[in-house]
């Protein structure tokens, strides 16, 4: 997937990112949330801005709401 830098990924964009994640690696939502944590944010939390960081936070809590 194509990441922007320049703007603020939205939701949709982190929870179809998540997604890919699980199916490509057949892993759980919680290794899907580190996975993506290390890959798009290196592991800093401001690393693509804030608001990106909560919006992060908002799709990993309905993915796992999903899942349940």
């Amino acid at each position: 997937m194509v990441i922007n830098h320049a703007g603020v990924l939205g939701r949709e964009y982190l929870i179809a990112y998540m997604k890919l994640i699980i199916s490509a690696f057949e892993c759980s939502v919680d290794q899907a949330k580190d996975l993506t944590f290390q890959r798009l944010f290196t592991l800093k939390e401001d690393s693509m801005g804030q608001e990106t960081y909560q919006q992060f936070l908002l799709a990993y809590k309905e993915l796992k709401e999903l899942v349940l």
